[in-house]
């Protein structure tokens, strides 16, 4: 397969985003960009905004003022269904998944296809979920009709990003995939990740783990009280550098700043 280059014209652009509730300024004037094919982490503390920043993109909540640019053009999102037809998906932490029906029924929850007497149509449904976990090299789930109840952390973890590339999406957010997950299921899930880039996707990778965004992002945002404090690119910055912008907020190195392993002890 070819590696999808990555092109220096951003699919989403967020201008001058701000965003308050009530009387908490949760983002100001935050810019922020994602282009084809990269895989772009976005970093900041607890409170730092980017939970309201995707959902902002997601159409959960809506911006007080800034633009938001998709492939070239203004969009306005309203609401959810707007930001799928863009061809943005969302995994949120909790995944969603449905934990008695299997990995079929899960990739299909809501958007089932029905014959005209409106039996389910399953053939090419089980046809299409396996296409697409080959498509993602997820090989290590034996039967796509075991219920979901029954896969390993990493596993669930990749259904529900296959369900997510599977409707013609363009831009897949991340929220902390690989949070619950040990070594092996997070190295999964990495090369999930980058697999989607080598397809084309835009990847958004929310992540407290510097180590695994250091492994797959192209780049790096870091927000800290609502505001963009830097992009970095991931082979021209350190791991201190960036905890320096995420806990100090300033793009400067300054000598003594503890390793990421010293800082997350």
């Amino acid at each position: 397969m070819s590696h999808a280059q990555v092109s220096d014209k951003p699919l989403l652009e967020l201008r001058d985003i701000t965003k308050t509730f009530g009387s908490v300024q949760a983002l100001t004037d935050v810019d922020f960009e994602v282009r084809p094919a990269e895989v772009m982490a976005l970093v900041g503390d607890n409170g730092a905004g980017k939970s309201t920043l995707i959902k902002c993109v997601a159409g959960i909540h809506g911006i007080d003022s800034g633009q938001i640019w998709f492939d070239g053009r203004e969009v306005s999102i309203h609401n959810p269904k707007d930001s799928a037809k863009l061809g943005i998906e969302v995994v949120y932490q909790d995944l969603a998944l449905c934990d008695n029906l299997d990995v079929v029924q899960n990739m299909y929850l809501g958007r089932e296809e029905h014959d005209w007497f409106q039996r389910l149509r399953e053939p090419p449904m089980e046809i299409k979920t396996s296409e697409t976990l080959k498509s993602l090299a997820v090989t290590t789930i034996k039967s796509i009709r075991q219920p979901v109840a029954s896969l390993s952390g990493g596993q669930r973890q990749s259904v529900a990003v296959a369900r997510a590339v599977m409707w013609n999406s363009r831009l897949v957010i991340l929220d902390e995939p690989t949070a619950a997950l040990g070594v092996a299921q997070t190295e999964q899930v990495l090369a999930l990740v980058k697999r989607l880039a080598e397809q084309g996707l835009s990847v958004v990778l929310i992540s407290h783990n510097l180590h695994d965004i250091f492994e797959v992002a192209h780049r790096i945002t870091v927000l800290r009280l609502g505001r963009n404090v830097g992009v970095y690119e991931r082979g021209e910055t350190t791991q201190q550098e960036v905890v320096h912008a995420i806990t100090a907020g300033s793009p400067t190195k300054v000598a003594g700043i503890p390793s990421t392993a010293e800082a997350e002890a």
